[in-house]
């Protein structure tokens, strides 16, 4: 007998989440692992629950999230991206709600590649007229 899950991506910088909800009581998996030992930092398991604090569905989903790409807060927020679009998989009420909090809007800010002959992605080695 198949349970009943809700699957979703969420991206932020280079990390990509792929997010399944299933109901349960409320356990956060990241990579096989749970979300205190993989998060180490509160603001970003912060940042994660953040979409089921909203919506108020906090104890009702287990969250299992295959995580890969950039850093640790690109991670939470594409995992963040990814339960909100999720939840409104699971209930299409919920997209208001998420959609005012800016949970839905994927994040387009990317780091900006270096250019050759110059010291980073804009700043330029001292100028010297001789």
């Amino acid at each position: 007998m198949a349970s009943i899950q809700y699957t979703s991506t969420g991206r932020r910088k280079r990390s990509i989440a792929r997010v399944t909800l299933v109901p349960g009581k409320g356990t956060i998996t990241v990579n096989g692992r749970e979300i205190d030992t993989y998060f180490p930092r509160e603001t970003l398991r912060m940042i994660i629950r953040q979409p089921l604090q909203i919506t108020g569905v906090l104890g009702k989903y287990d969250v299992l999230a295959k995580v890969d790409g950039g850093g640790l807060s690109g991670q939470a927020g594409a995992l963040r991206h990814g339960i909100a679009r999720a939840l409104v998989a699971v209930d299409t009420d919920l997209k208001t709600k998420l959609k005012k909090e800016g949970l839905l809007t994927r994040d387009p800010r990317e780091v900006e590649r270096k250019k050759y002959g110059q010291a980073g992605a804009r700043r330029r080695f001292q100028f010297s007229k001789r």
